[in-house]
C-alpha cells in the first residue's frame, strides 16, 4: 500500500463475499452529532461536574476539562494519522491489530464491545430512573424504571435498523436542544460578568486553583465525560470522503467538546463563586440529587420553567447516548463477523445497509446486562449506572493507550507517513497522558463507582479478563 491508499478492509475473509455498510451516508456534521450524542452533554455536565467540584479540586474543576482535552487531542493526532490509511467499522480492533497484531487487535475488539455495552447499560439505568420519575411527577403513575428501559430498547433497535441517516437526524434534534440551553446559560452568565465574585479567571484556571484538593479525581471525571469521540472512525465506511471527513470530524468533536465542557463548567463555578462552589456541590451530593447543582443556577437565570424542561432534556440526552452506543456496538459486531471472528449471520445487512442482525444481538446484550439489576431490586443509579460507567471508562482508556502504541509501531514498520509529530511524538505524549489517567482511575476507582473495594476489584479485573478472552478466541479461530 502506498501513501495515497486508504485501506477500507471490507473483506469478510477468503471465500466469503464482502458486506459493506452504506457508502457516502454521513458528512462531518452527521458524524459530529453521533459523537456528541455518545457524550451526552447534559448528562456529563449534570452528572460529572458536581462530583468533580465536590470531590475533586473545587473551583479548579473546569481546568481539568481543558487538560483532559489536551490529552485527548494528542491522542487524536495519531488516531487521525492511522485513520487516513485504515477505514473500517471496527476502528479500535483494526487500528490496534494493524500495529500490534491480529491477536491483540481481537482482544481489544472484545474490550471495545465491553466498554460500549456497559456504558450503554449504565445509561439505561439512569434513563429508566429519570423517565420513571418524570412520569410519576406528571401523571402520578409509578412504573418501574426497568419497564422504561425495556421499551426504549425496542425503540432503539427499530431506529438502529432504520438506517444511519435517520439516526443522525433524531440525534441532531436531541443534541441541539440540550447543547443550546447549556451554552446560552454560559454565554449569558459570561456577558453579565459572572456571579457574585465576577468571572474570576484566576480563581478557576490559576495553578493554585487547579492543584487544590484532589485534581486527579477531577481529571478522571473530565476524561470520562469525553468518552465516545473515537466513534468518528467507526463511521468511516459510511462517511463521504472518509480520509477527509473522519479527521475533520475527530478534531472538531474534540475541540467542541473540550471548549463546551470547560466553558460551561467555568460559568457554573462562577454562578456560585469560586469560594462557595465546593460547598454548594457538596450540599447537592449529600442531598441525593446532584443535578440541583446545575439546574438551580440555570433556573435562576431563566426562570422556574427550566426545572420542568431540564429533567426532560436529561432523559432525551440519555436516549441520544443510548442510541449512539447501540450504533457503535453493532458496527463492532458487524466488523468482527466480517472478519470471521463471530458468526457470519451478524454481517447481514437490511435494505438500508444497516447491520440489523448485529443490532438485535447488541439489544440482547443490553437486556442481559440490565435485567439482573432489576431482578435483584438494585438501585439503578447507585449500582447499574455507577458500576458500569466506571468499568466502561477504564476499558476505553486501555483502548486509547493500546491504540497510541499501535500507531507508533505501525508507522515505524510501514513508512506510509513520515511526519514525526503525527506518527511518533504526539502519539507517545498521548500514551503517557492516558497512562497517567489510567493510574488515576485505578487509584480512585472505588470513588468513581461509588461502591466498595470488593466490587471495585472485580470490575477492574473484568477488563483484562475480557482482553485475554478476546485474544484467546482469536487464536483458536485462526489456529495460531
Amino acid at each position: 500500500m502506498d501513501s495515497q491508499t486508504v485501506d477500507a478492509s471490507p473483506q469478510a475473509g477468503e471465500g466469503r463475499p464482502a458486506a459493506t455498510l452504506k457508502r457516502n451516508a454521513l458528512g462531518v456534521l452527521g458524524i459530529l452529532f453521533f459523537v456528541l450524542s455518545a457524550q451526552a452533554p447534559l448528562t456529563g455536565i449534570a452528572g460529572a461536574v458536581p462530583i468533580a467540584v465536590a470531590v475533586g479540586n473545587g473551583a479548579g474543576a473546569p481546568a481539568a476539562y481543558a487538560i483532559a482535552g489536551a490529552v485527548i487531542l494528542l491522542f487524536s493526532v495519531g488516531f487521525v494519522a492511522m485513520g487516513r490509511h485504515v477505514v473500517n467499522a471496527g476502528a479500535f480492533y483494526t487500528y490496534i491489530g494493524k500495529g500490534l497484531g491480529r491477536t491483540t487487535g481481537s482482544g481489544s475488539a472484545a474490550v471495545a464491545l465491553f466498554a460500549y455495552c456497559t456504558v450503554q447499560a449504565a445509561m439505561y439505568g439512569l434513563y429508566g430512573f429519570t423517565v420513571s420519575g418524570l412520569v410519576e411527577h406528571y401523571s402520578g403513575a409509578h412504573i418501574a424504571w426497568w419497564v422504561w428501559a425495556l421499551v426504549t430498547m425496542v425503540v432503539v433497535q427499530v431506529l438502529g435498523a432504520a438506517g444511519i441517516e435517520l439516526g443522525a437526524k433524531v440525534l441532531a434534534v436531541f443534541v441541539l436542544a440540550e447543547f443550546s440551553i447549556l451554552l446560552v446559560f454560559a454565554l449569558v452568565t459570561f456577558v453579565k460578568g459572572g456571579g457574585p465574585e465576577g468571572l474570576d479567571f484566576g480563581g478557576t484556571f490559576s495553578p493554585g486553583a487547579v492543584l487544590q484538593g484532589a485534581p486527579g479525581v477531577a481529571l478522571m471525571f473530565a476524561v470520562a465525560s469525553m468518552f465516545g469521540f473515537e466513534a468518528t472512525a467507526i463511521y468511516g465506511e459510511e462517511a463521504r470522503e472518509p480520509h477527509k471527513t473522519v479527521p475533520r470530524a475527530t478534531y472538531l468533536s474534540v475541540t467542541v467538546v473540550t471548549g463546551f465542557f470547560a466553558f460551561v463548567s467555568w460559568m457554573l463555578v462562577s454562578s456560585y463563586g469560586p469560594s462557595k462552589v465546593t460547598a454548594a456541590a457538596g450540599k447537592a451530593l449529600s442531598g441525593g440529587d446532584s443535578t440541583v447543582f446545575v439546574f438551580a443556577p440555570i433556573a435562576a437565570q431563566f426562570g422556574g420553567w427550566v426545572n420542568d424542561v431540564l429533567p426532560i432534556l436529561l432523559a432525551t440526552s440519555l436516549f441520544a447516548g443510548i442510541l449512539a452506543f447501540h450504533n457503535s456496538a453493532n458496527r463492532y459486531l458487524f466488523s468482527l463477523s466480517r472478519e470471521g471472528l463471530l458468526p457470519e449471520r451478524l454481517r447481514t445487512l437490511n435494505h438500508r445497509h444497516s447491520p440489523w442482525a448485529a443490532g438485535i444481538v447488541q439489544t440482547a446484550i443490553a437486556v442481559l446486562l440490565v435485567m439482573p439489576f432489576a431482578l435483584a431490586g438494585k438501585d439503578p443509579v447507585l449500582t447499574l449506572f455507577s458500576w458500569f460507567s466506571g468499568v466502561g471508562v477504564l476499558a476505553c482508556m486501555l483502548l486509547y493507550f493500546l491504540t497510541s502504541v499501535s500507531v507508533i509501531v505501525f508507522f515505524r514498520r510501514r513508512r506510509l507517513d513520515t511526519r514525526p509529530w503525527n506518527t511518533l511524538i504526539a502519539p507517545a505524549l498521548g500514551a503517557l497522558g492516558i497512562a497517567a489517567v489510567i493510574w488515576l482511575v485505578l487509584t480512585n476507582f472505588t470513588t468513581l463507582i461509588g461502591g466498595d473495594a470488593t466490587t471495585a476489584t472485580w470490575l477492574v479485573l473484568a477488563v483484562p479478563a475480557v482482553l485475554l478472552l478476546g485474544a484467546g478466541t482469536a487464536r483458536i479461530v485462526h489456529g495460531r
